[in-house]
């Protein structure tokens, strides 16, 4: 009986002998379109080999498409209109690269119902749009991949959802935005303040058009949602991430943080507990022998706990386009071999099947127990004295309690490590600590991390 060739392979005298190329809409040509395109066309034969079939763009949606046109030649379909491109059926995948999460939100929701698999290197759009993107991506049997929305060129999602899959994850904590990483390493090695730190970032074109998405923690606390989910098996929960930044972080803390035998970086921690789930991104010291402490400039380092494989470690490129356009090409690459497998075959979108996703319980930022760091300015030699019988009788654990080296009689500074401690208890002793009349001005509290295994 005469069979239709099937559409998904080419042909040689009628005789089907392989997949046609997979054939891709990308909706945005900026930095990290540009350079997807830029490597898909100079490794192709290379993706083809490890696909098992070619990847051609074939359709881009851009504002300015003069220049679209510069970046993608002859043979790709331009336009201004960015459903267009979700929409058109002779696209396979969609590649949401535009940024944003208006907009971008319907137009992926637009190629999902049109039965299009999406890559998005977006990570407010997953992070704020998450539950409804997922839930129509397996309602229409499609895939969502998202590698290059979390730590760039660090894989750290395939090794979440697939190579540590025999683990029972306890905790995820690391530099994942590399734009607070080069400034807080600039504030550390050449001694400078934040704005001008800052200014040398923006110089670079490391901050974002909105700067507060870096500096504030906004980013980070993006990326923490989608990694919490991917490691517990817990809805995408970004509206509990508890989110500090480095706006309030003084030089003379870095300073501080260098005697005491520590390293200030931007940590966006999630931590399984008996009660609950932390999730939280906020400045913090690490002994300045981890691991981590040695990520420095724009780099990215994530480590993972797991049961069975004990700490391991992620390290690379935090920012740039060839460096997220790896993360968007091996998302497509995974999209290509998904030819032929039933939806219920795959991968997960977050690692763990629909039934089993959790409502896990986030822990308020009172109830986090951790170490901390206190800087405690004060007046004359009785000042340390006082600190450290205040903190007694609150309740709070002192490890160590010492003068800043540089202190004068003028400007004193007491410096303070404690043990773990519910935050809460440390913000009564804090607020307890302003009252003192030994206390020369505002206390400052940053958390300590140790990540041990």
């Amino acid at each position: 009986m005469y069979r239709d060739p099937d559409p998904r392979f080419e042909s040689l005298g009628g005789h089907p002998v392989a997949l046609r190329p997979l054939r891709v809409g990308m909706i945005g040509i900026g930095t990290v379109g540009a350079g997807t395109f830029r490597v898909l066309t100079r490794n192709q034969a290379e993706i083809a080999a490890r696909a098992g079939r070619g990847i051609e763009v074939v359709a881009v949606a851009a504002r300015n498409l003069a220049r679209a046109a510069a970046i993608v030649g002859e043979g790709v379909a331009l336009t201004d209109d960015p459903l267009q491109v979700a929409t058109r059926p002779d696209v396979d995948v969609l590649v949401e690269v535009a940024g944003g999460t208006g907009p971008a939100r319907d137009w992926v929701l637009a190629a999902i119902a049109h039965g299009k698999h999406v890559v998005t290197a977006n990570k407010a759009l997953l992070a704020e749009h998450g539950e409804a993107i997922f839930g129509a991506a397996r309602q229409h049997g499609v895939a969502v991949a998202y590698e290059g929305a979390v730590a760039v060129s660090i894989p750290i999602i395939k090794a979440l959802r697939e190579g540590l899959t025999a683990n029972r994850i306890e905790w995820v904590a690391g530099i994942v935005n590399g734009t607070t990483n080069f400034i807080l390493s600039k504030m550390r090695d050449e001694g400078i303040s934040l704005a001008e730190a800052m200014a040398q970032a923006g110089a670079l074109g490391y901050l974002e058009a909105d700067p507060s998405l870096d500096i504030d923690g906004w980013d980070a606390a993006h990326k923490l949602a989608l990694l919490a989910a991917s490691a517990f098996g817990m809805r995408v929960d970004f509206a509990d991430v508890q989110v500090e930044g480095i706006t309030a972080l003084h030089r003379l803390d870095v300073a501080c943080a260098e005697q005491l035998g520590y390293r200030i970086k931007l940590l966006a921690v999630a931590r399984r507990r008996d009660d609950g789930v932390e999730l939280r991104v906020q400045p913090a010291l690490l002994p300045a022998t981890h691991l981590l402490a040695h990520v420095n400039g724009s780099m990215n380092g994530i480590m993972v706990k797991g049961d069975a494989a004990g700490v391991t470690l992620y390290y690379g490129a935090g920012a740039g386009s060839e460096p997220t356009a790896s993360a968007v090409i091996a998302d497509l690459v995974d999209v290509a071999r998904l030819e032929g497998t039933q939806a219920a075959q795959r991968v997960p979108h977050l690692g763990f099947h629909a039934h089993a996703l959790q409502a896990l319980p986030v822990l308020p930022r009172a109830a986090v127990r951790s170490r901390h760091y206190l800087r405690v300015p004060v007046h004359g030699a009785s000042g340390i004295a006082a600190v450290g019988a205040l903190l007694a009788r609150q309740g709070v654990p002192v490890e160590r309690l010492e003068w800043m080296a540089d202190s004068t009689e003028d400007a004193r500074q007491v410096l303070v490590l404690t043990d773990e401690a519910p935050q809460g208890t440390v913000d009564l002793a804090v607020h307890a600590l302003q009252a003192l009349p030994e206390v020369a001005g505002p206390c400052v509290q940053w958390r300590v991390e140790l990540l041990a295994g």
